[in-house]
C-alpha cells in the first residue's frame, strides 16, 4: 500500500462534487467538527463504558473515553508522522502529515455504533436472533442479512452508522472522508467471515461501500474467489486500535481505584510496574515534590506516565514495523509489540480488570439488567415491523423516529430500521421507552 493512496480528502456521497469552502479548516478537521457537533456522538455521554452511569462519583462513559482515545490517538499520529517523514521527507507535501487528525477523528467515531448498556446490548440484539423470539425470521430473509443481524457488532455498526443514507440528514448522512472511514474498520472482513469470535467491520449491506473506499485507497483483499469479504487493514486502524487499548486498560484502573473496588496499594503496585527502578523512585519523588497528598491524585499523575510511556512504544512499533504493516503482513496489535516489562504490566491490568472490575457486582447488574431491557425492546419493535398493519404495531412505530426506514415495504429495511434505532439510544432512553411500553411508568401531564 502507499501513503499517498492511503491518505486521500475524497469524501463519500460527494466524489464528484465541488463544494465551496470558507475557511481554512482541512477536509479532516471537518471530519473531526462533524462529529464532535453531531447528535450520535454527544449521545455517547448517556451511554455506560464499563461501570454504572455515575451517582455520586464520576467514572467514564462512552464520551469522556472516546475523547480521551482520540487525545492519544492524536498524539500517536503526529508522533508517526514526525518519525516517517524524516525518513521520507518526500511525503511532507502530501496529506500524509495530517494523519494525527485523521486518527483522533477516527478515534471519535470508534464506539458510535455501541447500543445501549455496552456488550450486554450487544449480546442482547444478537440472542434475540439466535435464541430468541427472532429465531423464525431466518426463514424470511437472506442468509447475508441473516448473518449481519445474528452477529450484531458496535464495530460494524459505527461504519453503518456514518456511511448510511439516512432520511431527513444533510446528503443523507456524515459524508466523512475515505480515509477516516478505512480507519475505523478494525476488523475489515463481512459478517459471513465473522468466524467463532464474531468480530466483523462491515455488514453484508454495507460491503459495496467498503469495497469502493478501500479499492480507491488501495487496501487490498485477501479472500480467494467464492470466499468470504476480507481485505487487509488500513494502517491507520492501528493506531486507532492502540489508543483504545492504552485508554481502556489503563483509565479502567483508575475508575476502579475511585469506586474503592482496587486500593490504592494495589493501584500503585500495577501503574509502576510499567517502568523501571529508577523511573519507578522518579515518580514517586515528583509526585512529593509536587505536594500531592491526595490518593486519587497520585493515581491520576501515575495513569498519565503509564498512558505517555505505552503511546511512545506503541508509536515505535508502528515506524519499526512500517513495511509489513504497508505490505499486510504485520501481525497482532501494536500493543501486542511492545519490550516485555511494559507487555507484562499491561496483561497484568488486563487480568485484573477481568477478575476484578467487569465481574464486579455493580457491573453485573447493569449487564443483567440491559440486556432484559434490549430484549424486551427488540421482541415488541420487531414483531411491530413484521406486522406494520396491527393496531398496536402502528403505535409503537409512531415512536421511532422519523429519519429510519421503518415504513418501507421491504421487511429487511424494516428490521435493520428497528436495529438502527435501538443501537441508538442511550442507557436512559432505552430504560425509558422499556418502562412506558410496558406499563411500568405513566408519562407525568
Amino acid at each position: 500500500m502507499d501513503w499517498n493512496q492511503l491518505i486521500t480528502a475524497k469524501r463519500l456521497g460527494q466524489e464528484n462534487r465541488h463544494t465551496e469552502r470558507h475557511d481554512d479548516r482541512s477536509e479532516f478537521k471537518r471530519d473531526y467538527d462533524r462529529l464532535i457537533f453531531s447528535a450520535p456522538f454527544r449521545r455517547l455521554q448517556n451511554k455506560t463504558q464499563v461501570f454504572p452511569l455515575p451517582g455520586s462519583v464520576f467514572v467514564h462513559n462512552r464520551l469522556t473515553h472516546s475523547l480521551e482515545v482520540a487525545s492519544v490517538g492524536m498524539s500517536l499520529g503526529n508522533d508517526v508522522a514526525h518519525a516517517i517523514l524524516k525518513q521520507r521527507p518526500e511525503l511532507d507535501n502530501t496529506l500524509f502529515p495530517q494523519i494525527g487528525t485523521i486518527v483522533s477523528t477516527a478515534c471519535l467515531a470508534h464506539d458510535m455504533g455501541n447500543p445501549p448498556f455496552g456488550h450486554s446490548g450487544e449480546k442482547a440484539i444478537q440472542a434475540f436472533f439466535r435464541e430468541g423470539p427472532g429465531m423464525d425470521l431466518q426463514k424470511e430473509v437472506t442468509p447475508e442479512f441473516w448473518n449481519d443481524i445474528t452477529h450484531f457488532e458496535g464495530n460494524a455498526n459505527a461504519f453503518h452508522l456514518l456511511t448510511h443514507r439516512f432520511k431527513g440528514r444533510r446528503d443523507g448522512g456524515f459524508v466523512m472522508t475515505y480515509s477516516m472511514l478505512g480507519s475505523i474498520v478494525k476488523y475489515p472482513c463481512s459478517s459471513s467471515a465473522a468466524g467463532k469470535k464474531g468480530k466483523f467491520g462491515f455488514f453484508d449491506i454495507d460491503r459495496p461501500i467498503y469495497q469502493r473506499i478501500a479499492d480507491e485507497m488501495g487496501v487490498f483483499c485477501t479472500s480467494q474467489p467464492g470466499e468470504p469479504l476480507r481485505y487487509v487493514r488500513h494502517p491507520l486502524v492501528y493506531l486507532v486500535e492502540a489508543a483504545d487499548d492504552i485508554c481502556y486498560e489503563i483509565m479502567d484502573i483508575e475508575d476502579a481505584h475511585k469506586l474503592r473496588i482496587l486500593s490504592f496499594d494495589d493501584t500503585e503496585r500495577l501503574l509502576l510496574a510499567f517502568f523501571d527502578d529508577p523511573v519507578k523512585q522518579s515518580i514517586r519523588q515528583r509526585i512529593v515534590d509536587e505536594g500531592i497528598t491526595d490518593d486519587n491524585e497520585k493515581v491520576v499523575y501515575m495513569r498519565a506516565c503509564v498512558i505517555g510511556k505505552l503511546e511512545n512504544e506503541c508509536a515505535r512499533v508502528f515506524c519499526e514495523h512500517e513495511e509489513d504493516i504497508l505490505s499486510g503482513a504485520f501481525e497482532g496489535a501494536l500493543i501486542d509489540h511492545i519490550p516485555e516489562q511494559q507487555l507484562q504490566a499491561y496483561r497484568q491490568c488486563a487480568s485484573l480488570s477481568v477478575e476484578k472490575i467487569y465481574r464486579s457486582k455493580p457491573v453485573l447488574d447493569v449487564e443483567l439488567s440491559g440486556f432484559r431491557i434490549i430484549d424486551n425492546l427488540m421482541e415488541v419493535m420487531i414483531e411491530a415491523a413484521r406486522h406494520p398493519d396491527r393496531f398496536y404495531s402502528k403505535q409503537i412505530i409512531q415512536r421511532v423516529s422519523s429519519q429510519y426506514y421503518i415504513d418501507s415495504p421491504d421487511l429487511q429495511t424494516r428490521i435493520m430500521a428497528i436495529i438502527d434505532y435501538i443501537s441508538g439510544m442511550t442507557d436512559v432512553y432505552a430504560l425509558d421507552i422499556f418502562q412506558k411500553i410496558n406499563g411500568i411508568s405513566l408519562p407525568i401531564v
